[in-house]
Order: C-alpha cells, then structure tokens, then sequence
C-alpha cells in the first residue's frame, strides 16, 4: 500500500496565526533573511497584502489533512522566487523536499531560491526539487533549475 502524500492548497486568511508560529519558529527565524520575531499585526498585514497579490503563490501542505508546512512563490521578471518552511514537528521527514517538488512542478520557466549557508536541511529540500547550487556569496547560496554557468564562477 502506498503511503499518504503531501498536498498543496492556497493559504487563507484562517491559517495566519499558523503561519505566524511557524515564522516565529526559532530555527525557521535563525534560516531566515530577516531573523527578528514578527507580531500578529505584521504578520496579518503582510499576510493580507500576499494573498491578494497576483505576483505571489502562498500554499499550506497538507498530510492527511494536516498542516506540515508552507511554501511561497513570488513570480518576477527572472522567474519565480521560492520561499518554505516545514513545521517544526514535520522536519526531517521528507516533507519538505515533497511539498517544494510539488510547488516546483506546478511552475514554469526559471525557479530560483536563496538559502543560508549552512542550512544543510533546505538544501538538500532544493536539491530534490531539480534546483542546482549556482553559487555562493556573503554567506547565501544561489539555486536555480538552470544549469551551472562554470565559467562565470558557478558551482
């Protein structure tokens, strides 16, 4: 029997004090670009600002119906810009690499993400999602689903 497989839906204004929690998170905010605590008051007004935002795809992943992460797109002129978290009681499962392969899946053109060094855990979720380590700097690594450009310094 095959077991039970993460799936993506949009978020909603109901899953804000989640996602809050999540951001709040002490591992998610060490991984993060901006590191500080976020109140409810931002966090609602950001929320709100996404999910209107025809630029930006924000999905819960599920799992038997229950909330395991999140993941984010935010389209541009290079592509898509990805952006996930796997709750904390969910890491180190798979999960992640599941939910951010499906998010993958669903888009076109370039995917891009840029990760902390030494976050080992969201590298190896971009790597099974088909992105490639394009290169390092200032403490951040570049990944994409383009191929590394050798010649200009990538990995």
């Amino acid at each position: 029997m095959e077991s039970p497989k993460p799936y993506l839906r949009p978020a909603t204004l109901g899953d804000a004090d989640l996602l809050l929690s999540w951001r709040n998170d002490p591992e998610t905010r060490r991984n993060s670009r901006k590191t500080q605590l976020v109140s409810p008051g931002e966090h609602m007004a950001w929320l709100s600002t996404v999910l209107v935002d025809a630029d930006r795809q924000l999905y819960v992943a599920l799992l038997n119906g229950k909330p395991i992460g999140t993941a984010r797109a935010d389209r541009n002129e290079k592509g898509y810009e990805l952006s996930w978290t796997v709750a904390p009681e969910n890491r180190r499962q798979g999960y992640g690499k599941a939910m951010v392969s499906l998010l993958v899946a669903q888009l076109t053109g370039t995917v891009r993400a840029e990760i902390k060094e030494g976050n080992l855990a969201s590298m190896k979720i971009a790597r099974a999602a088909g992105l490639n380590l394009q290169y390092a700097t200032g403490g951040i690594t570049f990944w994409s689903n383009e191929q590394p450009d050798k010649s200009a310094g990538g990995l």
